[in-house]
């Protein structure tokens, strides 16, 4: 797996992780958060949308789903 993939992981994993611990996050938390560009930040969330990880009950926040997921 090349660096640029395994960071983007770590950080879709990470990204998950705060928005299960914090609740509902609204996109801008996340890129204060994370020092990266909205547009990155919206990626990643698309990712966690696809695999159907996170939900956005409102435009721009965002807050977990009740799938399971087994984090190691």
């Amino acid at each position: 797996m090349s660096p640029t993939t395994e960071r983007m992981l770590n950080r879709v994993k990470a990204i998950y992780m705060f928005i299960n611990e914090s609740g509902t996050v609204t996109t801008q938390q996340l890129v204060d958060e994370f020092g990266t560009t909205q547009r990155t930040i919206q990626r990643d969330l698309n990712v966690l949308t696809y695999n159907n990880l996170v939900s956005s009950p409102t435009r721009g926040k965002w807050q977990t789903t009740s799938k399971k997921v087994k984090l190691a």
